[in-house]
């Protein structure tokens, strides 16, 4: 059973990777469907879930997509910047950060099981 699991996360991973723009899980689930008709959305979104927990892939929350990690921060904090135009991904390691914001947060005694910044606007080819 982990081998099939980790041979779908493979291959969802090769998908977000293949896309220059953050995907949906139907959206991923259409570009597997093509090669395989018979893959049902429950598969995907555990494969999703699965790959997200690892740090291997980032679920965007204010899109409900996801993108591939292209970053090895495992004790860091994902900034990504979304063009609002494009919807090009560019993926940033805020590590510097993590101190502050853990300081920020720590006054309330609130605990952070994930870091991820999300911060929309302009790239800059879509700047001008």
């Amino acid at each position: 059973m982990r081998k099939i699991a980790a041979k779908r996360q493979s291959e969802i991973l090769d998908v977000l990777r293949s896309s220059d723009t953050p995907m949906t899980a139907y959206q991923v689930l259409e570009e597997l469907q093509g090669g395989e008709p018979d893959i049902a959305p429950p598969t995907v979104y555990r494969a999703l879930a699965a790959l997200t927990e690892q740090g291997r892939a980032h679920r965007l929350e204010s899109l409900k997509a996801f993108v591939p990690c292209r970053c090895d921060h495992a004790d860091s904090l994902s900034v990504l910047s979304i063009c609002d135009v494009c919807g090009s991904v560019e993926e940033h390691d805020g590590g510097t950060l993590l101190p502050k914001l853990a300081t920020l947060t720590g006054q309330s005694a609130f605990r952070a099981d994930r870091h991820i910044v999300e911060i929309h606007g302009h790239c800059r080819d879509c700047a001008t």
